[in-house]
């Protein structure tokens, strides 16, 4: 249905969606969608002006071919700046659901696209009986670094540690930011002694990670609590457990990966 709209009708449609309300793209989507149409009805004006006063001048040094000629020129222009508004619109689209999907400091999936995903990867396991696992991170003694660096270099631990987490996921897996300094991964047929493999891979190579703030090496760890879908439970169950794993790692020491119970 939504190939059938015009993009007229979709951007229209996308700013009565209650879903962008308060968002910072949505207002410069409607005044740029409002100069758009305020400049077609002014070209239209004009060109009703335009016609008129041809009709009424008909001057006779211009040829049928030529009046002709003229009129196509500025058919042509006026569709140039109706092409240039229109590729504009849809850039501003294009933008405003990035924007409504995707951490802006991580560019990685938000917490509502995760959701999205995980309950239609959890009726995909409810209908085939796949596996999949999930695993919340958080990473270690976050809180220290803003202390001792500052928030902007919280925000480049965050940066370094979400281009960490899904340097060496496969194409079909999500690595997304949960809130704060905690992440959460879908990993879809893959059961849960596979994806405390991966996790134990991952906790090890974070060690390894070295950010550099300023003049200064920073190093992080992270823990990790993998839980596995367990056929009929819910998308909040499924989190709770991981989230609980991950909690476990935290009190055991940090820097640990726990399987849930």
């Amino acid at each position: 249905m939504r190939e059938e709209m015009g993009l007229e009708q979709r951007v229209e449609a996308l700013l009565e969606d209650p879903a962008y309300t308060g968002h910072p793209l949505k207002q410069i989507l409607a005044e740029l969608f409002t100069e758009y149409r305020e400049q077609l009805r002014q070209m239209e004006r004009i060109t009703r002006i335009s016609d008129h006063y041809q009709s009424m001048a008909r001057d006779s040094n211009l040829s049928l071919a030529e009046r002709y000629q003229k009129q196509m020129r500025q058919l042509e222009k006026i569709a140039r700046i109706s092409d240039g508004y229109q590729h504009m619109l849809h850039d501003l689209n294009q933008a405003l659901r990035q924007a409504s999907t995707h951490d802006p400091l991580t560019g990685l999936a938000n917490r509502r696209l995760i959701l999205d995903s995980l309950h239609a990867e959890i009726g995909r396991c409810e209908r085939n009986g796949a596996h999949l696992s999930v695993v919340m991170v958080d990473v270690d003694h976050f809180k220290l670094v803003n202390d001792r660096y500052g928030h902007e270099a919280g925000d480049l631990v965050l940066v370094e540690v979400a281009r960490y987490l899904q340097r060496d996921l496969r194409e079909y897996d999500l690595c997304g930011r949960w809130g704060g300094e905690e992440f959460l991964l879908l990993l879809p047929e893959t059961h849960a002694t596979e994806a405390m493999s991966v996790v134990e891979r991952m906790r090890l190579g974070m060690r390894q990670l070295v950010i550099m703030v300023g003049d200064v090496d920073v190093t992080v760890s992270a823990s990790f609590g993998v839980a596995e879908h367990r056929l009929g439970a819910s998308v909040n169950d499924t989190i709770k457990r991981a989230d609980a794993a991950m909690l476990a790692a935290k009190r055991a020491g940090r820097d640990r990966s726990e399987l849930a119970q």
